[in-house]
């Protein structure tokens, strides 16, 4: 009975794993199983047994050996974010641009920019920095909806701007270097901020905002000594991917390193040495040096079974297997579709379209514009990226620049319903309802829509530091 029903429903196959794909999306189904289990089912209805799909998606996993920089870049941003980093940076950002028009909401993008390459995720950068800097703007008389609507938005740089675990995805999918991708997503990450910054400038005449004055020199220098340890990771990482020191899974696994240090022994936001100054009052920096190095000693192996580190490895750990739980069942949806030979049927419907690359640069956006609403980014990447990567490359469309193309249009889907991750961290933080923070984040989406279409037909903004570096 069961292999006549098989029998009957394998001409439908597509159709079916399509339909039950956008079915459990369309109940809200984690969408690590609604890429999974339709997969299983086509799988067993094309033929007859669906054992073989996990083997195969084991097997993609650890040929994927870059994957598993993102469990450590994780780690790195949650040992950064209890530690202390995030206030350290926001109110470094406060002294560097706080005095200037609409300065409290321009220093909280330059939090989230400098947060975000830290962090390399999107929700991550929202939740450590948004706390911070909306209370800052709501003290300061902005309105919540805008205050809301900024930190939102601006936190979408966090998969832009390098060190990116998107990115790292887009490289692992199409076998691309992730030291080129993380290159090109500086001059973008930083063109974005620019534009929130100009969006804000003529968003603050309607308040009636008071200015700040200029902190002054020593507060700047004071401020950014405090938060130098924590954006000295991102120079650390970028130099060593570009100079060959280490390969990207290297310096995630550096950056973990690095920030369970920062975190316990110069932050002390965590571990036995919480609360307790660097520089006790009336020592001497080379006392205080001796004094530290000794307690650093002591104190290190104990901070590794301290409750503080326990609670981070832990939601590191919940947050790393959820992810990777996506991309195995991404995967498996992808060796589905690739038995089905659907990706070469897009891919020669395509061709037999002979589409200009401006137009279908164009497919492209509307295609991930659509899917980033009701998938998560790794995901959709593991899906997309191997299928458009080759037709791009026969249109002469350089492969780095179709990655960052790919990567702002996640970062939209990180604002617009009903997955955008973004607004439910907002929503978390502010109070407010999921659709109050999408009315608040919508003007700010309409600049992200301007910078996908400069990104996407002026490649020179990718493309400029890597040529000029020789990446």
């Amino acid at each position: 009975m069961i292999e006549e029903i098989r029998l009957i429903l394998e001409p439908h196959v597509g159709i079916i794993l399509f339909g039950l794909v956008f079915a459990l999306l369309a109940v809200r189904t984690p969408i690590g199983v609604s890429l999974g289990l339709p997969s299983l089912v086509a799988a067993f209805i094309e033929s007859g047994r669906a054992s073989s799909l996990a083997t195969a998606a084991v097997g993609a996993m650890n040929e994927k050996f870059l994957l598993t920089a993102i469990p450590f870049f994780i780690l790195s941003s949650a040992f950064l974010t209890s530690g202390g980093a995030a206030q350290r940076i926001v109110r470094f950002a406060i002294s560097a641009v706080g005095h200037v028009r609409g300065g409290l909401a321009t220093s909280g993008v330059f939090s989230c920019m400098l947060f975000a390459a830290l962090s390399g995720s999107s929700p991550a950068t929202v939740a450590a920095v948004g706390p911070i800097a909306i209370k800052g703007m709501e003290d300061a008389n902005y309105p919540r909806k805008f205050a809301a609507g900024v930190i939102c938005t601006a936190g979408t740089l966090g998969i832009l701007i390098p060190p990116s675990i998107v990115m790292v995805v887009y490289a692992a999918s199409t076998n691309e270097s992730v030291g080129k991708m993380f290159i090109a997503g500086i001059v973008p990450g930083l063109l974005a901020g620019l534009l929130l910054v100009i969006g804000i400038w003529f968003g603050v005449g309607a308040f009636k905002i008071a200015g700040r004055d200029w902190a002054g020199w020593r507060t700047l220098l004071g401020t950014g000594c405090h938060a130098f340890f924590g954006i000295f990771l991102i120079v650390l990482i970028l130099a060593g991917i570009y100079q060959g020191w280490f390969t990207p899974t290297e310096a995630a696994a550096f950056a973990a390193v690095y920030g369970f240090l920062t975190a316990t022994i110069i932050y002390r936001g965590i571990g036995l040495m919480k609360t307790q100054p660097w520089l006790k009052e009336g020592e001497t920096v080379p006392a205080a040096v001796v004094r530290n190095t000794g307690l650093c000693l002591i104190t290190l192996p104990l901070n590794l079974f301290h409750p503080d580190t326990r609670g981070v490895l832990l939601e590191a750990a919940k947050m790393s297997i959820m992810l990777m739980f996506i991309i195995f069942n991404a995967l498996m949806f992808s060796h589905v579709l690739t038995e089905l030979q659907i990706p070469k049927q897009i891919a020669d419907d395509i061709a037999a379209a002979r589409l200009a690359p401006w137009i279908f640069l164009i497919v492209v956006n509307l295609m991930l514009l659509a899917g980033g609403q009701f998938m998560e980014p790794s995901g959709l990447l593991l899906i997309v990226a191997p299928i458009l990567h080759p037709i791009a490359v026969s249109l002469g469309i350089d492969p780095i620049h179709l990655g960052i193309i790919m990567v702002v249009n996640m970062e939209i889907g990180m604002i617009t319903p009903p997955v955008g991750l973004n607004l439910f961290v907002t929503s978390s933080i502010t109070g407010m309802g999921i659709l109050d923070v999408m009315r608040a984040a919508l003007p700010w989406t309409g600049i992200l829509f301007l910078f996908l279409i400069a990104i996407t037909y002026i490649p020179e903004i990718s493309l400029f530091l890597p040529g000029l570096l020789g990446a």
